[in-house]
């Protein structure tokens, strides 16, 4: 590693759940394939993120919706792939072995139907060298399991309960917005055992063909990523961070970040993580941008690491919230 490289690396370097993360970056679900297909873009590396996780596996194979699956909007993006995976096993035994571990730390994440199949394929995923385990209880493309996981606190509870209970690995539970409260939620999912939170989900969303007057999803529905949720994604990481600080659970907090600045407001609002997700499909080399983004930031404002900007909102209090590192 070069010396400017070293530089860059300190001031950025997170503890998450346990983990050293050498930036505050999370790649997101779904949007890097299994970790090794966005290596073949020239000039990134799995170094300039500090984890990566994996697109949604389940228990079997799934070939995922019928399209169209993907549509471009105004600030955004909707997508309703239905989790199309190789199923677990081919992952585990056949994916697993061709990352390099050396580069970042990689998180499965870990997507299911029944109670029971998120508790097989964590279970298969802790019987692997996988740094840590996402559960996604809160996916809007698929029609069973996921949103209806995640949109009930008491359900979300205890799919992380039976998920906690059958790995020792590092647990990250993907939260939900379209649900009535996520703090209830949030705090369920800590009590149930869950290590780190990711803040947030997609939001539901759906798109017309006013020729055909039909649906242009083949889903109908999907979920909105994209600068359009920004707003939405920092209000709930706010909101989930004062749940979360008292017990030192770590955000990844995620939802329209494009550039440094995004993901500095992430930061203040109490995300120890930010994830980087629909402005990689259109500026490939954006990791690299915010990661020069902070550092530059983190300099201008004497700050000696990027965890003294997490959780620091001034909201009128007499002092900054003490920041939360996992």
């Amino acid at each position: 590693m070069s010396a400017a490289s070293e530089t860059l690396v300190k001031p950025l370097a997170i503890d998450f759940c346990g983990m050293r993360l050498d930036s505050p970056i999370v790649l997101l679900s779904g949007c890097v394939g299994f970790g090794e297909e966005y290596t073949r873009i020239e000039g990134f590396t799995n170094r300039d993120a500090g984890a990566i996780v994996l697109k949604g596996t389940t228990g079997k194979a799934r070939l995922g919706n019928s399209p169209h699956r993907v549509y471009e909007t105004p600030q955004g993006m909707l997508n309703a792939i239905g989790l199309q995976n190789p199923g677990v096993e081919q992952v585990v035994t056949k994916i697993l072995p061709g990352l390099d571990f050396t580069e970042t730390r990689f998180i499965a994440n870990v997507s299911g139907s029944t109670l029971e199949e998120y508790v097989e394929v964590t279970r298969r995923f802790d019987d692997s060298p996988i740094d840590a385990i996402e559960i996604n209880i809160s996916c809007p493309n698929v029609k069973e399991g996921g949103v209806v996981f995640g949109n009930s606190p008491e359900m979300s509870g205890r799919v992380v309960a039976a998920c906690r209970a059958v790995t020792k690995k590092p647990l990250i539970t993907k939260l939900s917005p379209n649900q009535t409260d996520i703090r209830e939620n949030a705090r369920r999912c800590i009590e149930a055992g869950t290590d780190g939170l990711s803040v947030i989900n997609t939001m539901m969303g759906m798109a017309i063909d006013i020729e055909a007057r039909r649906p242009v999803l083949g889903n109908v529905q999907g979920g909105l990523s994209g600068p359009a949720i920004k707003p939405i994604a920092l209000l709930k990481v706010h909101q989930v961070y004062e749940v979360a600080r008292p017990h030192r659970v770590p955000i990844i907090g995620q939802g329209g970040i494009v550039n440094a600045s995004d993901a500095i407001e992430f930061l203040i609002a109490g995300a120890t993580a930010v994830g980087i997700g629909t402005a990689l499909f259109y500026d490939p080399m954006v990791c690299k941008k915010v990661n020069a983004g902070i550092a530059d930031y983190l300099r201008t404002h004497r700050l000696a690491s990027v965890r003294e900007l997490v959780g620091s909102l001034r909201t009128g209090k007499d002092s900054v919230d003490t920041p939360v590192s996992g």
